[in-house]
């Protein structure tokens, strides 16, 4: 497979160092209300697009723009620091996978995702409750459940489950990313009339992205039988501080108690 043939997308949204590869677009998201100049690449408030929301759909509004904007055989999402592991070292040294050694796995699989993130000590649904507002998880499965009555099953398994695929990040196919878009822009854009988002603080606000990298798992859980899913390693090529995250985990979870 060529890597022209597919569109993974670098969400950003200020000026960076990208993947010298002709397989990843660097997309600068929110630009439509941006005060940060993010010239020579790609802005998400061209052609018919839902720039004006990335505050509350972060990564979310790239993805809108290239479903609704281009035509590639494969798409996929990934961070202006966080990629998928690889041997290929295409980003200043790092050990990234390229688009080609990602398609490469697209032979075998049919959906690349990454590797889930073990929470140990609490449920998915517990660390939402902890971290965010658990009345737009119960309002998720609501909707869920009027909509697509059919995915309730995988939401509950998901949400009693304790690891996660983060950051909305995966490469697949064309049919299998309208397929999603479709599934997931509708109960997104359901749920926008019911969450008093614009009232919620900075950090909040970003509700939809975080609701999205869990119904993306529910996605997940529930075609697991058609679909041959490879999970891959996520880096931070800024680097992570995995014990931070630890600590902060468990202060939120006695904090809630």
């Amino acid at each position: 497979m060529s890597n022209s043939e597919c569109f993974i997308l670098v969400a950003t949204h200020k000026p960076y160092i990208f993947p010298e590869d002709e397989g990843f677009i660097p997309v600068h998201l929110g630009a439509r209300t941006s005060l940060q100049r993010v010239d020579a690449i790609q802005r998400d408030d061209q052609g018919k697009s839902i720039s004006e929301l990335n505050p509350y759909f972060c990564e979310i509004t790239g993805l809108y723009w290239a479903w609704k904007n281009t035509n590639y055989n494969y798409y996929g999402l990934v961070h202006y620091r966080r990629y998928f592991q690889g041997i290929s070292g295409c980003l200043d040294k790092k050990k990234i996978a390229s688009s080609r050694e990602l398609l490469s796995y697209l032979k075998d699989f049919d959906i690349v995702v990454a590797k889930k993130r073990n929470y140990y000590i609490e449920s998915v649904e517990s660390h939402y409750k902890n971290a965010h507002y658990i009345n737009d998880l119960e309002l998720t499965r609501e909707i869920l459940g009027s909509i697509y009555p059919n995915y309730l099953k995988a939401f509950d398994v998901v949400m009693k489950g304790r690891s996660l695929s983060l950051f909305n990040m995966f490469l697949t196919n064309k049919t299998n990313f309208e397929g999603y878009m479709e599934w997931l822009f509708k109960i997104l854009f359901e749920l926008e009339k019911v969450i008093p988002y614009k009232a919620y603080n900075d950090y909040q606000k970003r509700v939809f992205g975080f609701l999205a990298e869990r119904l993306f798992n529910v996605w997940l859980e529930h075609n697991r039988d058609s679909l041959k899913i490879k999970y891959i390693k996520v880096i931070n090529i800024e680097g992570e501080n995995i014990f931070a995250k630890a600590i902060g985990l468990i202060r939120r979870k006695f904090k809630s108690t």
